[in-house]
């Protein structure tokens, strides 16, 4: 239905316009207007209302598990008590001493405590875990008779359920609390004491962001600002409109949530935050269904209780995300892997973060290929990857409760989520095992592994063969490519990368495995150590240094010694700087890269996806499996099996060493001595096998055998 008003010079003059196309099919048992052509062209909009087919759709959202606290009542007067100003985040060694300050002269007869005094809780731990540090500080809250908590400061996505932990374990002790936080993680705050039972959490607002601030300026708005508000927090009645405002909502379980037009559908799921502003399936009755037909589970079956809402997530819940998405029913397998994966918190813990981590997934196994899930050219754009992809996005609204502004906080915003599979035949071909393989799985088991990404795109092309030459500039991306930009955050990071076919190819050639390749990248990714300490200095992630009287001198001292800082070799695409030897740190740490081999087989590309950490789940079938494919029209799923024995004889064969060419080395003498935390007891797996790959790379005397030379690490002979 359109309608058009077509104003033509004063008002007086108006024409209406409608032009009535038939929307869909009639609704069952819905009456239509007769249309009398000299009545009002309302009756045309009547009639064309009646026509639309009418869904009625289930919500996507369980029950919530936690069970709201009574909270103790404000205190009256702060004069007398005991009061702990905790939290080490976003400048508190400023903010949190001027409160000290302010606390004692307006209250002469009070006990403050800080943060060295008391510790602080940490994040809050998910129910069924036992952490340490929040135990320690709910100990010390009884031991010293604290009757007051504020914490902060909340600056980021990830230091703000950090430091809100310990206004949790206060306000669960009858202790009230306030936290501190800048204005975009006020919400934030409220969110995570609310799915922790803390109904009315109390925010002190700061105004701005804290690390951006002057000393003089985090001194003055913690004065005008900040301090009036931490008082009113902890001595103001909770009102009956607050612990309304905050009430959790139940959810509708299996009964129908709505009732209306395709249109009005995806209206209303906007209105209640289930969507992400795209257009969704509605998930009706017979879809959700046919979903729920290919999963061994029962439909009521809890799958867990998702964080960071602590939802009760069950298969039900997954088939309506599902067909909201576009997913195709036989999918429910794959999608019911990734909610698993939601449970693990190495995987998870980053998505809340301000710095964007965007989750993404990668399929090994028959499954795979049987779905027709692309692995190849432009696979994450391919159409099944990409409804897969906006599964993840909705089901991180849905099902874990990740709101944007609230408990998604990407300074930015998100990417949308994708999905890829590793080529396994190509892996296997040059004697790599596929990922899940390494990880325990069977060759033909199917996984889903679910990681997170900080940056797409920008690939590295290797134009050589030569696999030293790849190595080294992979080494190279994985110095450019580390967890924030510059590198200026913490020194160790997760990784996936990616490998075409052919590179891989190449790179089998010397590494037999893709643990030796990580080896060698391992030791050949460093970055020197001047350029490693001005980035986490100048572009800390947390609080600025400033006004500490603490230099960039001492902060790199502090780094040499925190990050094994040696001096070696200079990094070959250093050597432009003329340098034999640089003072440098390691970027990487075995075990925290994923090799992939994926994508294009007519390229020669790589990349270097920095990222968190990864979880790999193992994707279930029912016992009739293959009789539901069938009825859609699927070979049987051994069709897709493949035989490790076979492949070897595939095209894709390894290059012969001595094929490639060879690369010279320079004239500096490749020797690696430590200059710091040197320990007699032996070396570290990761500088053992440094010290072996930089021998290697040695220029061979004068009648040596440079095949010979350049082995390393159970490689082939060149």
């Amino acid at each position: 239905m359109k309608t058009k008003i077509l104003f033509i010079g004063s008002i007086t003059a108006v024409i209406l316009i409608c032009l009535c196309l038939p929307h869909l099919t009639a609704a069952k048992n819905q009456p239509k207007v007769v249309k009398d052509p000299a009545s009002c062209p309302l009756s045309v909009v009547e009639e064309a209302k009646a026509n639309q087919v009418e869904y009625e759709v289930y919500s996507p959202v369980g029950d919530p598990s936690i069970q709201p606290i009574t909270q103790a009542p404000r205190l009256d007067t702060l004069n007398g008590k005991t009061i702990a100003v905790v939290g080490g985040s976003f400048m508190a060694n400023i903010t949190h001493p001027e409160i000290k300050r302010l606390i004692l002269k307006n209250y002469p007869q009070a006990k403050v405590l800080l943060l060295n005094e008391i510790g602080s809780a940490g994040p809050y731990p998910q129910p069924g875990v036992k952490r340490q540090q929040k135990e320690d500080f709910e100990r010390n809250l009884k031991e010293m008779k604290v009757d007051g908590v504020i914490s902060g400061n909340g600056g980021c996505g990830l230091c703000t359920p950090k430091e809100e932990g310990s206004c949790i374990v206060a306000e669960k002790m009858g202790i009230p609390c306030v936290m501190i936080t800048a204005p975009g993680f006020v919400a934030q705050a409220k969110a995570v004491a609310r799915t922790n039972g803390v109904m009315v959490q109390r925010v002190a607002e700061y105004p701005g962001a804290f690390a951006a601030h002057t000393s003089s300026e985090l001194v003055a708005n913690t004065q005008k600002v900040v301090w009036p508000q931490l008082v009113e927090g902890l001595t103001k009645p909770i009102s009956q409109a607050e612990q309304e405002q905050s009430a959790i909502r139940e959810g509708t379980g299996k009964a129908i949530a709505y009732a209306g037009s395709y249109e009005d559908v995806n209206n209303y799921f906007n209105e209640q935050g289930w969507s992400d502003g795209l257009p969704v399936v509605p998930p009706t009755k017979e879809k959700v269904e046919e979903f729920l037909k290919f999963t061994p589970m029962a439909a009521d079956t809890v799958i867990g209780e998702i964080p960071v809402a602590y939802r009760k997530v069950t298969p039900f819940h997954v088939a309506v995300v599902g067909a909201m998405s576009g997913c195709n029913p036989e999918y429910m397998p794959v999608l019911i892997a990734f909610t698993k994966a939601m449970l693990d918190g190495n995987f998870r813990k980053t998505l809340s973060s301000t710095h964007a981590w965007t989750p993404f997934v990668w399929l090994n196994g028959p499954l795979a290929r049987q779905l027709n899930i692309d692995s190849s050219q432009g696979e994450i754009s391919a159409a099944n990857n990409k409804k897969i992809g906006r599964f993840i996005d909705l089901a991180l609204i849905n099902l874990g409760g990740y709101d944007i502004k609230q408990t998604r906080m990407g300074t930015f915003g998100y990417l949308s989520a994708w999905a890829m599979v590793e080529d396994e035949k190509s892996a296997v071909a040059v004697g790599w095992q596929p990922y899940h393989v390494q990880q325990g799985f069977k060759l033909n088991d199917s996984t889903l592994t679910a990681a997170s990404s900080l940056s797409w795109g920008n690939n590295l092309t290797p134009a050589t063969s030569d696999s030293d030459k790849i190595l080294e500039l992979m080494a190279w991306d994985a110095v450019e490519k580390e967890q924030f930009a510059l590198g200026g955050g913490t020194p160790f990071v997760y990784r996936t990368i990616l490998i075409t076919p052919y590179v891989a190819r190449d790179l089998a050639a010397k590494y037999k495995d893709k643990n030796a390749l990580e080896e060698a990248l391992v030791a050949t990714a460093r970055r020197p150590l001047g350029e490693r300490a001005y980035a986490n200095y100048w572009a800390n992630p947390g609080s600025s240094f400033e006004g500490k009287n603490y230099t960039l001198a001492q902060h790199q001292n502090k780094l040499a010694k925190e990050e094994s800082a040696q001096t070696t070799a200079t990094p070959a695409w250093l050597a432009w700087s003329g340098k034999g030897e640089l003072d440098t740190v390691p970027v990487m740490e075995l075990g925290k890269t994923a090799i992939i081999v994926t994508g294009d087989d007519s390229r020669n590309k790589t990349m270097t996806v920095p990222g968190g950490g990864q979880a790999t789940i193992k994707i279930e079938l029912p016992g009739n499996w293959d009789v539901l494919m069938q009825t859609r029209g699927y070979a049987p799923l051994s069709a897709f099996y493949l035989d490790e024995k076979s492949l070897k004889s595939t095209a894709l064969q390894v290059k012969p060493v001595g094929a490639q060419t060879s690369r010279k080395q320079g004239q500096q003498q490749q020797k690696t001595k430590q200059t710091t935390n040197r320990s007699g007891s032996g070396k570290s797996r990761e500088n053992a096998f440094r010290e072996k790959y930089q021998q290697s790379q040695r220029r061979p005397s004068a009648g040596q055998n440079s095949r010979t030379n350049r082995r390393f690490g159970g490689g082939q002979a060149r």
